[in-house]
């Protein structure tokens, strides 16, 4: 299967005057899980927001296998970005979401799933929040972008929907490539083929946990 290449470089992003995030470079390729770590405020969900184009940012370049993608117009089918808020409209029902969303050839495994099941004939609005969150995880990860961006995923989800979303993320990642960002941070690292902290505007490669407690990020007592 051959690999796709995502780069990001040169974003630079200041609020009131503050610089959040300074020179970021990044680069992902299919195949590959990265988990990007930082304390609140630190601007993970900015930087996703940036690098899907829901943000603009001064000097930011993009290219996908070696070509500049930087027109949003042109990101559409290539990024998907699942934001901390609901982006699925109240009125419409879960089936008729997913009928919209998700490919034909994808629609019958994507009703093999004991907790979608019983929900098809509702609608948006009367879901659950951990319903709606676990719906949009799925949705996002069954469309036909090379590369996906997840921020807080397993937000509301119970342990079970946890364990199924990291299946889906692990199956998925065999051929798009996946940046994930939560507050669970064990379920990312657990889950991650690389790891990033983000810190004073600035993305660091983390190898190994003394890194993290060095940067402040974990206690010596921390466990995953």
């Amino acid at each position: 299967m051959k690999k796709h290449i995502l780069e990001i470089s040169g974003i630079q992003k200041k609020f009131s005057g503050k610089l959040l995030l300074s020179d970021i470079y990044l680069k992902i390729e299919t195949g590959e899980i990265i988990g990007l770590l930082g304390h609140n405020g630190s601007g993970k969900s900015t930087l996703l927001k940036i690098v899907s184009c829901n943000l603009s940012a001064s000097d930011k370049s993009i290219f996908i296998d070696g070509v500049s993608k930087n027109n949003s117009s042109e990101l559409v089918d290539e990024i998907s970005y699942m934001c901390q808020d609901q982006f699925v409209p109240n009125h419409l029902s879960v089936l008729k979401t997913i009928e919209l969303s998700v490919a034909k050839q994808k629609l019958d495994l994507f009703y093999k799933d004991d907790f979608v099941k019983p929900l098809l004939r509702q609608k948006i609005k009367n879901l659950s929040y951990g319903e709606l969150r676990y719906l949009q995880v799925k949705l996002v990860l069954f469309n036909s972008s090379k590369f996906i961006l997840l921020d807080e995923p397993f937000s509301g989800l119970s342990p079970i929907m946890i364990e199924i979303v990291v299946q889906l993320i692990k199956e998925n990642s065999q051929e798009k490539g996946i940046i994930i960002t939560d507050h669970q941070y064990e379920n990312v690292m657990k889950i991650s083929t690389g790891l990033l902290l983000l810190k004073e505007g600035k993305l660091h490669k983390v190898n190994k946990k003394a890194e993290l407690v060095e940067n402040g990020y974990l206690t010596d007592s921390a466990n995953f």
